[in-house]
């Protein structure tokens, strides 16, 4: 089985959606604009109560204050940036139901709150090693940042209008936002603070595994190299550029022939014909062979 538009293996995402996908949250992301909505609510009248009770506190969450590990990701905003609030809410609603469309439900929520769940580890390694329970900075802005890295490597030229008039491809936008984290992460080393990196490259961390883990290698495995190798090596030869059939009554050189048949193009215009990567040397079949034949091997 093979996740949507990677051509990667995902059996054991497979395998826990069909054991825990009845627990996946549908329309994940009407929720978080309503959490969006709430942070909008406390940071406009009741901004002290986001720091002093609902922010990521290690040594309250220790004393018991365990609904922490949850509430800090309601993010800070104020009325006075409605219009931003606005635009970005609605941007990363937009590419969340297009990456639950692509995933599925399981999928999305799966990707969601392992970032969720890596932003915490990443906090609580600076609280294990300073002793200093930091705040966490906009996590839900850095969780929902990944979402769009995640929207960008599957829809790469999809166009937004920065202002509403300036076209740009989000694959152009997600580079911008890399630097723009990189420079973050200059910033801190540069300060002496490297440790607050930590969150910040762990919630990326997430990305990271779906990007490479979504890569097809099978590209570039020697098996693979060495059978390409092999094709041009062959199709240099010019015995090999055709094969001389009779038709007819007539040689006529064709360039596509079953090994398991015989038939070639010539005995039909909707015939298809593909190479076999399985069997050793370029051995073609037509498609009522192709995934029936005995595979060719070398002794």
């Amino acid at each position: 089985m093979y996740l949507k538009g990677t051509g990667v293996d995902v059996n054991l995402i497979n395998k826990m959606e069909r054991k825990f996908g009845r627990y996946a949250i549908p329309n994940l992301m009407k929720y978080i604009v309503g959490i969006f909505c709430l942070g909008l609510i406390l940071g406009t009248f009741m901004p002290d109560v986001l720091v002093t009770y609902l922010s990521l506190d290690f040594g309250k969450v220790l004393q018991g204050q365990v609904w922490r590990l949850v509430t800090f990701i309601i993010p800070y905003s104020d009325i006075r940036n409605i219009i931003f609030f606005a635009i970005s809410t609605y941007f990363y609603y937009m590419i969340g139901n297009s990456l639950e469309q692509n995933w599925g439900a399981f999928r999305l929520n799966l990707y969601f709150f392992s970032g969720v769940i890596l932003n915490i580890i990443g906090y609580l390694i600076i609280y294990l090693v300073t002793g200093i329970s930091f705040p966490a900075f906009d996590s839900m802005g850095l969780i929902c940042s990944t979402m769009f890295f995640a929207f960008a490597a599957l829809y790469p030229n999809v166009q937004f209008y920065i202002y509403f008039l300036i076209p740009v491809k989000a694959k152009y936008m997600a580079v911008l936002e890399g630097i723009i984290y990189l420079y973050y992460i200059y910033n801190y080393i540069s300060k002496g603070a490297a440790i607050l990196i930590i969150p910040l490259v762990l919630t990326f961390g997430n990305f990271l595994l779906f990007f490479f883990g979504t890569r097809n290698y099978r590209r570039i495995s020697p098996s693979e190299i060495k059978r390409k190798a092999d094709y041009r090596r062959q199709m240099q030869d010019p015995r090999n550029h055709g094969t001389v059939t009779q038709f007819r009554g007539k040689n006529v050189i064709t360039r596509h022939k079953c090994a398991v048949c015989g038939r070639t193009e010539l005995d039909g215009d909707n015939l298809e014909f593909r190479f076999c990567s399985k069997c050793d040397g370029n051995y073609e079949y037509c498609m009522d062979h192709l995934f029936t034949h005995e595979h060719v091997t070398k002794k």
